[in-house]
């Protein structure tokens, strides 16, 4: 793991792996969850296809700055606030955190990546592809979404759920509890792992870092954000948008929409998949992203030639 401090004063913490001449994949983490959630099967399966892949902790997750000067939002009053003539303080913005991939990439040297981007860090790289389009080769959005968070009855009551653990998060024990009831909650039907693997997972994400309040300012952000919708037009970038049919969070109709939206996106729709990286599709995973990005490669080196041969003429 590195460090690295951006334009904007924030450290982030980082993993660079692959020959640095190689395509560059940024991974972008969702809501509340460190680098590590990204399975490793899936970042080194990456780099052992030849890329140069970075996956890093958005400010206040993981072991990036915790930006506790901000306190705790009042989400409710936010989400009013998109609908309300009322005031309410949020810390930051999606597009803050869009800036930071930016202000990192700047800080490495990466002209162009291909983003990777899953739930809320789809959302991310979607802003990215569509307001800074230079920068983006290839696009993946995973479990995500191009509208504004609804609630509906089947994500409030998972929600209701989870609120039930929330509290106990404050000691290391009820946060471990809450990460595998989180898990289960939101895990995959047909890709089920057993309780002894979740607390493994959890043990390792709790010991590394635990920051509930900045769950709720990056919850804050998504709450705030504008619907993108009229964004997804302007992505030219080669779009995979990857979405099970069974994700108890974020809707397959709402990964569907996205894909419509964006100009001769690809769709891919995994059947028993919830809103979590099942270890049994890794493999299937990693050969998704791996054909999408070398696909986006070739057409980047045919357009190079194209314009080199017209050059000469």
């Amino acid at each position: 793991m590195r460090t690295i401090k951006i334009k904007s004063g924030i450290t982030i913490s980082y993993q660079d792996k692959g020959k640095k001449s190689a395509p560059v994949i940024i991974m972008i983490m969702g809501l509340g969850a460190q680098l590590t959630v990204w399975p490793d099967e899936l970042y080194f399966g990456l780099v052992a296809k030849g890329f140069r892949v970075i996956r890093f902790d958005n400010r206040d997750t993981g072991l990036s700055s915790q930006l506790e000067q901000f306190g705790s939002p009042n989400l409710f009053k936010i989400w009013l606030n998109k609908r309300l003539p009322i005031k309410s303080r949020i810390p930051y913005t999606l597009d803050d955190m869009a800036n930071d991939v930016l202000e990192l990439m700047a800080e490495l040297k990466i002209k162009k990546a291909h983003l990777v981007g899953a739930s809320m860090g789809g959302m991310i790289a979607q802003i990215i592809a569509a307001k800074h389009k230079k920068k983006v080769l290839s696009l993946t959005s995973i479990m995500s979404s191009s509208s504004k968070p609804k609630l509906s009855a089947s994500n409030l009551k998972l929600f209701l759920q989870l609120a039930k653990h929330r509290r106990a998060q404050a000691s290391r024990d009820g946060a471990i509890h809450y990460n595998i009831r989180l898990n289960q909650l939101i895990g995959s039907p047909a890709y089920p792992q057993d309780e002894l693997a979740l607390r493994k997972q959890a043990t390792l994400g709790v010991d590394r870092a635990h920051n509930p309040q900045g769950f709720n300012r990056q919850l804050a952000a998504i709450t705030a954000s504008d619907c993108r919708q009229h964004l997804m037009p302007k992505i030219k970038a080669p779009t995979l948008v990857i979405h099970g049919n069974l994700d108890p969070v974020i809707p397959v109709s709402a990964g569907k929409l996205t894909a419509v939206q964006i100009r001769k996106a690809k769709l891919r729709i995994v059947n028993g998949m919830g809103h979590n990286f099942p270890p049994a599709l890794m493999s299937k995973m990693t050969k998704w992203i791996s054909k999408h990005v070398k696909k986006a490669e070739q057409k980047r080196a045919q357009k190079k030639l194209k314009k080199a041969v017209s050059g000469k003429r």
